[in-house]
């Protein structure tokens, strides 16, 4: 019989018999001429494809597999599955006529497996009682491969996509139809088991001829993949890497697959990081971060996983190293999926720009995460970023600090004076020039603040400001005053104050108003620049540091909840106002007055974006009730301070001297332990730390710093 007969037979019959008969020899002397996909192959009627919109079937427990109904329901959802197979196979060869030889006669063998393997699925139905066709069956696989442009697309989509996961399936249910008392069919299962690493080893032979051969296998496929096919659907319920190592895969594809994630089906979120948002909103198209900056940034990009859910999506430079991905699995933190981007901007060759979006999520807007996520906002059920976080000069005004200044006089007025809230004195002033920013000094310092600090009103972490503590404005400081005023930005003239306690408000910004997620202690250093934040087993109270030192003052829980609660929402409304939504950080901290009373002020700054005060909230989701967690950046200059050569080395010692204990089921958390959140093994000059202890027990107050 012809090679290209028996093809159309398999693929045209409407009769399940002539589909499954064994064709005796083959030639293929005569492959004729390339056809196009039909929509649909050739099936009885009781087996044709219900419809896309039909439910997902979902595979049975223990308790209906013990059932000979239930086996069979599980046997003819396989069935179809290797009829599929056996079509598409059928498929390729009239598809591509002039394939090389070689590969057809391979594809041929294969295709014989496969209507071997239906034929003995279908006996063991009939065993069980149940009748081909009795149920629907889905043509997600032929509706995923069968669109295929050159023979490389059939060996990634069906060879190393759904052959590999059957790798996973067939051991996976050998052992649980074993377990059941069913030997006969766990014996087939282990015999198809078999029969699939020859046949991914088949499609892996020819992936790699076909493939650039700069690329890496992982990288090739993930390339050659189309959505919604991905990497993730070669992998069944439980990984086997001994039986991909046998069809010829290298061990770090294998792991690779391990921790590879894209959804399914529902729509992700896409997360990236971009810190200095900021400072294109201060600076513009001028502004250029330094080498260090930049490293830090490139170092952190992974941050956004912790705000991410399962199945979203993190844009990085680079894809985390499996080992990486392997300690955020043992952690017990679910992954994102990780889309590498190339020269700054999201690859046009992968998937994302074709795939429906939930929602578009930067660290914050700005014109550096517009200019990259604006063109995913078609696809997007948010519409992206809407007119207010487009605009750089409304989000500027929302970043700066005299905008904060601004809003808690407002507030500060309407409230009245109470002996544990901070005055109108020390609200930050606003100055256009020098002259204007010395004039406020002096009266600030008549006023019997004699320390002040000035800022510009859009700066990066803590930067952008001097403190002037001498009786007298030096030159130097003018000259600062002079060449910030004459690029136009504005100053804040306020009272240095002794702060003794700093903290964090977490909210997001809805349609309905501001949402409240919770509270994070602020640690920062002698000029005001981030060092971490510490979020008690209770992240939704105030910090216990910052309420132990009003309690003196008359503030007490929960009356200090519900006044922050009620401030974070006055900024929730103001920033909705401002047509906002999204994240928001509010700094604040409690401070000695010139007579030693502790006082609150509740706005140091605003800042309309993530923060590391959120991630610290994130990640308290995985850790046990009654442990507090602390987040931290590990400097270059701490590892060798330490005694370490580096920050892979430091991180290493870390984690061993306090090493994660995680308790609970059905799946663990962290209890207590140090985990470097970043990857050590590319980290350059920072490590973003995360340290759970179990808390101590103090009587009263709220939380703890």
């Amino acid at each position: 019989m012809e090679l290209r007969d028996f093809a159309e037979r398999v693929l045209f019959s409407d009769s399940l018999e002539e589909k499954l008969l064994d064709p005796g020899e083959v030639t293929d002397e005569r492959p004729g001429k390339a056809i196009v996909a039909p929509s649909e192959p050739g099936r009885p009627g009781v087996l044709r494809f219900k419809p896309t919109s039909a439910g997902k079937q979902s595979f049975l427990g223990d308790r209906e597999l013990g059932t000979e109904t239930g086996r069979g329901r599980l046997l003819h959802f396989f069935a179809n599955h290797e009829l599929l197979a056996t079509e598409l196979m059928a498929l390729v060869l009239l598809r591509f006529p002039d394939a090389p030889p070689a590969f057809r006669a391979g594809v041929l063998r294969t295709l014989r497996d496969e209507q071997e393997h239906t034929r003995l699925y279908l006996e063991r139905m009939r065993a069980c009682g149940i009748g081909f066709g009795e149920l629907g069956v889905s043509g997600y696989f032929w509706r995923a491969v069968a669109p295929m442009e050159h023979p490389i697309d059939f060996v990634a989509g069906l060879s190393l996509t759904f052959e590999q996961a059957n790798l996973d399936h067939s051991r996976h249910f050998a052992a649980r139809f074993a377990t059941v008392g069913d030997g006969e069919t766990a014996a087939l299962l282990g015999r198809i088991h078999r029969d699939e690493i020859a046949h991914v080893a088949h499609g892996l032979k020819w992936f790699r001829r076909w493939k650039d051969p700069a690329s890496s296998d992982w990288d090739a496929l993930c390339r050659q993949l189309k959505f919604p096919l991905s990497p993730a659907r070669a992998r069944g319920p439980e990984l086997d890497a001994e039986a991909r190592i046998a069809a010829g895969l290298e061990p770090d594809f294998v792991e690779r697959l391990r921790f590879h994630v894209q959804s399914k089906g529902r729509a992700p979120t896409v997360w990236t990081f971009n810190p200095f948002g900021e400072g294109y909103l201060a600076r513009g198209r001028s502004f250029a971060p330094v080498r260090h900056q930049t490293e830090i940034a490139r170092d952190l990009e992974v941050l956004p996983a912790f705000l991410a859910r399962r199945d979203d999506v993190v844009l990085v430079e680079r894809t985390p190293s499996n080992q990486w991905m392997a300690s955020v699995v043992a952690a017990g933190f679910a992954l994102p999926e990780f889309v590498e981007l190339r020269g700054g901007r999201i690859d046009p060759a992968c998937s994302l720009p074709g795939r429906k979006i939930s929602r578009i999520r930067p660290w914050g807007w700005a014109p550096d995460s517009v200019a990259l996520l604006g063109p995913l906002a078609p696809n997007s059920d948010d519409g992206g970023p809407n007119p207010t976080q487009r605009d750089p000069i409304a989000m500027a005004r929302l970043h700066s600090k005299a905008t904060g200044a601004e809003w808690l006089g407002e507030f500060l007025e309407s409230h009245g004076p109470s002996p544990w809230l901070c005055t109108t004195d020390t609200v930050g002033r606003v100055a256009r020039s020098a002259t204007e920013a010395t004039a406020l000094v002096k009266e600030i310092r008549a006023g019997g603040h004699h320390r002040v600090v000035v800022k510009e009103s859009l700066g990066l972490a803590g930067a952008n400001a001097i403190r002037l503590w001498e009786p007298e404005l030096l030159p130097a400081q003018r000259r600062w005053m002079e060449k910030a005023c004459a690029s136009g930005r504005t100053l804040v003239v306020e009272p240095w104050l002794e702060r003794l306690a700093d903290f964090s408000l977490q909210l997001e910004i809805e349609d309905s108003g501001a949402r409240l997620l919770g509270f994070a202690g602020l640690e920062v250093d002698a000029r005001g620049q981030y060092v971490g934040n510490r979020v008690s087993p209770s992240p939704h109270g105030p910090p216990r540091a910052a309420m132990e030192l009003l309690r003196g003052q008359g503030l007490m829980p929960p009356s200090a909840l519900a006044f922050l609660k009620d401030f974070a929402a006055f900024v929730g409304r103001r920033l909705a106002g401002e047509g906002y939504r999204g994240p928001a950080g509010i700094d604040a901290f409690v401070y000695r007055d010139s007579r030693g009373a502790s006082r609150l002020k509740p706005l140091v700054e605003i800042n309309p974006r993530h923060t590391m005060g959120r991630v610290a909230i994130e990640l308290m989701r995985g850790v046990c009730p009654g442990s507090e967690g602390t987040f931290r950046l590990a400097r270059l200059a701490e590892a060798r301070a330490d005694g370490n050569g580096g920050l892979e080395e430091h991180a290493g010692n870390l984690e061993t001297r306090h090493p994660l204990r995680l308790s609970g089921s059905p799946r663990g958390k962290i209890r207590e332990g140090t985990w470097v959140l970043n990857d050590p093994s590319r980290a350059t000059v920072c490590l973003a730390v995360f340290e759970v202890r179990v808390a101590t027990k103090i009587s009263g107050g709220e939380g703890g710093k």
